[in-house]
């Protein structure tokens, strides 16, 4: 059988906590899916619009697996194989395409409604659409849907609702309001519309406008009823009137059509204090059982917990919020300004106003980071992602799987958490699917039957380094060739060990036997590496057979505001993140020796280190032949330590990291640009880019 555990940190997360984040995804996914559906072009599609749709599939898949929902995951990754062929060109798009996929949407929706109300009745059948999106996939025509045959509410002068109730069906009066907007009453019909299985609604004429009244038949309990009610209206809002008692002859005949239709019966068993019917046969108001808001302790937990979620949380547009950090970012400049230019005051004259300054800088700085705290998102949100993953995966492996976790509480921006998370699961995937061995061969190699795979975040220098290491098999550098070489690749046995393993990163290239859903879908180690590339981020890959093997992703801290160091070199200045560097000293000639080529090494006690002349590198104009560089800024990256030479320090503050890339082109060795206290404009060093120009 198989077995996943998770040690770490996270051990005791919660999965729960994240379906309500999951289920806004997954709605905006379907919004956002629907309408590109809807504006695609047949005869022109681009590549970006295919690209798109795929994507919004692929992310509920990924979602939808990661929480259990099977049935929306299974009719996902159909919707994903039907439009994975058509991005890669292999088919044309046709109308019926369209027309099953929008279905499949609405079917989402339907299945992801149930998840969320926690129905637990069978769900509604998806083969026919499953059938469908098969035979398109395959380039066949499929046949006309099988539209199911669902039942109409029955009209007013209808035979006994009793009679064509399910067994333990209720007839119920819901009365929902007041309500701000007649789109949440209509909501709650729709459940019944879209649950199959939940029972039947019918409108019932009411007096005030703003609550509308429905006569409900449905064997769900008020508590399950409440729980579904209760993400389209407030609780407090719901009332429900159980008046379910067999019908006499005299009420259930069609002179009596509206007790016949809707269940208006007296004597309702089990409601206490039940008067005796009037003279139309329906029971006063206050003798039916009324229930507002649920009776049971869990579900009021429940409630009492979606409250205070609604209560303490707010959803603001990401756009928003970065408009608030470039004002921020703003305001920093401003500051600097001002108190560079108040550093030749009189502190005696002008007391009040330099206080006032230090206020201002201490106040700016406490704003600045509560502005970046808003966007920033610990990685045990990504990571808690994959324990379920990894239980299924084994179980569908047969393979027994340890999840450690390690680095939770490290921090990083929601844009690069919600960008990292889809590599960040192909990656484990590929280590549970191709990594680990299946136990009886790990038991042979003398290994342990469970196999481990660690997830771990830290923060090295200006970057954060999250890791994917696995202790299976390791990848096979023939393997990798072999299938190199049938793809017409240009390799050769002299190539490094490093060279073999980036070839897995070539498009398209897989070692996978068979496509399933765990691998071999093309969504493959390109589409990993494109992504984190497009975070100005790197991956590298370290192996060995037979023993394991480790992806490291490394993702700059692209923070709007950071600490900084700035040395000046020439006339002009440049910024050091703060956290790169290590230390500082005054270097004499005789200290820096040159070696091969020109390179030149500084002893630093007892560690020799390479040495860069920022002058050199960025080609410095001199005016002043006087001035010379003789400090060394000793900055570190990945563990790898260099010496940078400039002519002076200059100060440490705050910085605004202005992108240079988007304003202007990529430079190498620089990260980005700053404006100083005095106007001026410095380059922000790429440590991590400086770094390995030194070592290679």
């Amino acid at each position: 059988m198989a077995e996943v555990h998770q040690e770490g940190a996270g051990a005791d997360f919660d999965l729960s906590q994240f379906y309500q984040i999951f289920f806004e995804e997954a709605a905006e996914n379907l919004d956002q899916m629907e309408q590109m559906l809807l504006d695609l072009d047949l005869q022109q599609a681009n590549d970006e619009e295919l690209n798109g749709i795929f994507r919004c599939a692929h992310s509920i898949k990924g979602g939808a697996a990661t929480f259990g929902f099977a049935d929306v995951a299974e009719l996902t990754h159909q919707m994903e194989s039907l439009l994975d062929r058509l991005r890669r060109h292999e088919l044309q798009p046709i109308p019926q395409m369209v027309d099953v996929l929008l279905e499949s949407a609405d079917a989402s929706r339907s299945l992801l409604a149930r998840h969320q109300s926690g129905a637990q009745d069978e769900s509604p059948s998806t083969a026919d659409l499953v059938r469908r999106i098969s035979e398109l996939a395959a380039g066949q025509v499929p046949a006309e849907p099988v539209k199911p045959q669902v039942a109409a509410p029955a009209p007013a002068p209808a035979a006994p609702a009793a009679a064509a109730a399910k067994p333990g069906a209720r007839s119920l009066q819901i009365r929902i309001g007041p309500v701000e907007r007649m789109e949440q009453a209509e909501a709650i019909k729709e459940l019944f519309r879209d649950i199959q299985g939940l029972g039947t609604i019918v409108d019932v004429p009411g007096d005030n406008p703003a609550v509308r009244v429905f006569a409900v038949e449905t064997s769900s309990t008020d508590n399950d009823l409440l729980d579904l009610f209760a993400f389209h209206v407030a609780k407090e809002q719901i009332q429900i009137q159980d008046l379910s008692a067999p019908a006499t002859p005299a009420t259930a005949t069609e002179d009596n059509p509206a007790d016949g239709a809707f269940g208006f019966f007296a004597d309702a068993p089990g409601a206490p204090g039940s008067k005796p019917a009037n003279a139309l046969g329906a029971i006063e108001p206050s003798s039916a059982v009324t229930r507002i808001a649920a009776a049971k302790p869990a579900a009021e937990a429940k409630a009492g917990s979606q409250a205070q979620m609604e209560s303490n949380t707010i959803r603001v547009s990401v756009s928003k919020v970065d408009q608030l950090i470039n004002l921020v970012g703003e305001l920093v400049i401003t500051q600097a300004m001002l108190a560079q230019n108040s550093r030749g005051l009189d502190p005696a004259v002008y007391q009040q106003l330099l206080a006032g300054l230090a206020d201002l800088d201490r106040n700016t700085r406490d704003l600045q980071e509560s502005v970046m705290s808003i966007r920033m998102i610990p990685m045990s949100i990504v990571f808690s992602r994959f324990p379920r993953m990894l239980r299924d995966l084994a179980n569908k492996l047969g393979k027994k799987v340890e999840l450690v976790t390690l680095g939770e509480a490290t921090e990083l921006d929601k844009g690069l958490v919600e960008k990292i998370t889809d590599p960040l699961t192909h990656l484990v995937r590929n280590s549970g699917d191709h990594g680990i061995e299946m136990p009886a061969e790990r038991l042979a190699k003398g290994k342990s039957e469970h196999g481990t795979i660690t997830l771990s975040a830290s923060h090295q220098g200006g970057s954060i380094v999250i890791e994917v290491r696995d202790d299976g098999r390791g990848l096979s550098r023939e393997k990798i060739l072999n299938k190199a070489r049938e793809q017409g690749m240009d390799v050769s046995d002299q190539m490094s060990d490093q060279d073999v393993w980036q070839l897995i990163f070539a498009p398209g290239f897989s070692t996978a036997e068979t496509v399933t859903d765990v691998s071999g879908r093309g969504v493959g180690m390109d589409v990993v590496k494109r992504n984190i590339a497009a975070l100005n981020g790197t991956v590298e890959i370290d192996s060995s057979e037979g023993y394991g093997t480790k992806v490291s992703v490394r993702l700059p801290l692209t923070l709007a505001i950071m600490d900084g160091m700035s040395v000046g070199v020439g006339d002009e200045v440049y910024i050091l993140p703060l956290s790169s560097v290590v230390e500082s000293f005054q270097v004499n000639p005789d200290d820096v020796n040159t070696v091969a080529q020109g390179s030149q090494l500084v002893k630093v006690r007892e560690e020799y280190m390479p040495v860069i002349a920022l002058e050199k590198v960025f080609e410095v104009p001199r005016f002043d032949m006087d001035k010379s560089s003789n400090i060394m800024v000793v900055v570190e990256d990945d563990g790898n330590r260099v010496a940078l030479l400039v002519d002076e320090l200059l100060g440490q503050h705050q910085v605004v990291v202005k992108n240079l890339e988007s304003n202007y082109r990529k430079v190498p060795n620089v990260s980005g640009a700053t404006i100083l206290g005095d106007g001026r404009v410095a380059l922000i060093l790429d440590i991590g880019g400086l770094v390995r120009r030194a070592r290679h």
